[in-house]
Formats: structure tokens, C-alpha cells, sequence
């Protein structure tokens, strides 16, 4: 057992919400566009329901990555990649754990219901589909019998639940619902947000692969995930490209969301996804990757933000 206790946000690997955030804020700011209004307790509301299933399905994820074996032998471990590796050095955390767990979904459930008192009936279920999903998400993505992220379904799942879902959640929230201009806002996120899973993937390809957890990375080998890995980016720009086009209600402003690729992902391509790059190189490329997640978030926010009040 370690002698430093893991702390709660240690324990629901709070620098990583940021993934949620992401697709709430921008959901949120893109329906406010729309709408001209901002309904701020709903925000409040789907924040918090948010959090709950985002640090619900971390905490799930070390718990079964642990039991599986996959955290156990993982040599390669790293703050952006491998979990949090508490329950290697802290086995006696597990029924602490599973309390976070399960809290933090029945947290999410309690936002959930309390948004049904704001928003229009013809949403619930909307609303609720998407928390039982992201529900099933949270345990299942590596929990048995379903064990998605073992099955090659852990990409398309990264991508649904932090893109499409965390969007219209958001846009549900603001009374909105599936409006066809939010549909173009949806995709980003979630590419942005399975970047970090892929790259992660490479780095931790061995102990994936002794451990059965054949995520699409162990299926197609490290050199094709080098090749696939600059093509998540390219749709990410391309839907960036696209969103004031093919809407009538987003300006070319949002087009400052493309800024911090222009500065960052040549450095991450360099690293990651030459034939010669070793995997230290593939780190540092992970944490270049994760910087440009969190710039590429916030100036996506921003060019909405700007929106609203041109």
C-alpha cells in the first residue's frame, strides 16, 4: 500500500473532465446562438450531470483495467495515458472506489431529474436516453460482460459520448434539442477528445495487448496508428471548416478554433507520427496533444462566445 492517500480528485482524475466540459460549453454556447438565450440554472444542471458520469466512467475504467490486469503490468504508464494506477499501489481502495463510482452516477441522476423542471417535456426522453447511455458508457466501456474498449468499440464509444452526446445534452439543456445546425457542432469534441485515447493506445500497446484489451490501436499495429492517428485531426479540421458552410446560424469566427492547430499539431506529428518515432518521442507527443485539446476547447468556446454577442 502507498504511503500518500489518493485524493478524490486524484481518485475521479479530475484534469481529464475537461473532455466533458468540452462538448457542454460548446453545446451550450452554439445553442445560445441560436436561441439568444441562456438558460443558466439548466447549465448549472447538465455541469454537474456531466461530471458525475465523466468521473464515474474514470473511475469505473482503473477499477476494471486493474481486476482485468491491464494497469497492473502496464510498464509505461504516464499522466496522459495508463490510468491512475491507484489501485496498483492501493488495493484496499477498492470499495472506495466503487462508492465514487456509484455516487457520482446517482449525482449525474439527481441533476438529471432536476432538469426536467426546466426544460419542455417533448426533451425527457431526450434527456434520459442520453444519462442511461452514458450510464451504460461509464461502466461498460471496460467492465465485463460488455468490455468495450476490449472489443474495438471504445473509439466509436469516446467518440459518441464526447461528442454527439455531451453536444445535444448541452442543447437539450437550453430547451433546444436536435436542431440541424447542432448537428455540425457535434463532431469536434469527441475527435479532439479520441485523439488523446488514441495516442494513449500506442503507448500502452503491450500491456494492452498481454492483457486482451484489443482496442483499434492493438488491432491494426503501431505503424498503421501512426498513419490513422494525423487523419482524426484532419476531420477535426475539416468539420471546423465546414460548421459556418454548411449552417446558417455560425459565422467564420469560429474559425478561430483552428488556431492552435496551426501552432501545435506540426510538433505532434513530428513526434508521433513518423516511422523513426520512438516511444518517448510518442509521450511527448501526447502531451503536446493534451495541451492542444484543452486550446483547441477552449478557443472552439470562444469563437461561440464571440458569436453571441456580434
Amino acid at each position: 500500500m502507498s504511503k500518500n492517500k489518493p485524493t478524490f480528485a486524484q481518485m475521479i482524475r479530475a484534469p481529464f473532465l475537461s473532455s466533458v466540459y468540452a462538448p457542454i460549453l460548446a453545446g451550450t454556447a452554439a445553442s445560445v446562438v441560436i436561441t439568444h438565450d441562456l438558460d443558466l440554472i439548466a447549465f448549472i444542471l447538465v455541469m454537474i450531470m456531466g461530471t458525475g458520469l465523466h468521473a464515474a466512467t474514470n473511475v469505473y475504467n482503473d477499477i476494471y483495467d486493474t481486476i482485468q490486469g491491464t494497469d497492473k503490468i502496464n510498464e509505461n504508464r504516464n499522466e496522459f495515458s495508463g490510468g491512475s494506477g491507484i489501485l496498483v499501489t492501493n488495493p484496499d481502495y477498492f470499495p472506495k472506489m466503487y462508492n465514487v463510482a456509484r455516487m457520482s452516477l446517482i449525482v449525474a441522476f439527481i441533476a438529471t431529474i432536476a432538469l426536467t423542471f426546466v426544460i419542455n417535456e417533448r426533451l425527457y426522453p431526450l434527456l434520459f436516453g442520453l444519462y442511461f447511455l452514458s450510464a451504460f458508457y461509464a461502466k461498460y466501456y471496460t467492465a465485463a460482460p460488455v468490455k468495450l474498449a476490449y472489443r474495438g468499440l471504445g473509439e466509436i464509444s469516446v467518440w459518441l459520448a464526447f461528442g454527439p452526446m455531451g453536444v445535444l445534452v448541452a442543447s437539450v439543456s437550453q430547451n433546444l434539442g436536435l436542431h440541424e445546425s447542432i448537428y455540425w457542432v457535434m463532431p469536434a469534441t469527441g475527435l479532439s477528445t479520441m485523439s488523446i485515447l488514441w495516442i494513449g493506445q500506442m503507448i500502452d500497446l503491450d500491456a494492452d495487448k498481454a492483457t486482451g484489451k484489443l482496442g483499434m490501436v492493438s488491432r491494426i499495429g503501431l505503424e498503421k496508428a501512426k498513419t490513422v492517428f494525423p487523419f482524426i485531426h484532419f476531420l477535426i479540421i475539416l468539420n471546423i471548416i465546414l460548421l459556418p458552410i454548411f449552417t446558417n446560424e455560425f459565422s467564420y469566427l469560429i474559425y478561430i478554433a483552428l488556431l492552435p492547430y496551426a501552432l501545435i499539431l506540426p510538433k505532434i506529428l513530428k513526434l508521433v507520427s513518423s516511422e523513426r518515432s520512438t516511444l518517448e518521442e510518442i509521450k511527448k507527443g501526447a502531451g503536446l496533444n493534451v495541451q492542444l485539446h484543452l486550446l483547441f476547447s477552449i478557443s472552439y468556446l470562444v469563437g461561440f462566445v464571440i458569436q453571441i454577442f456580434v
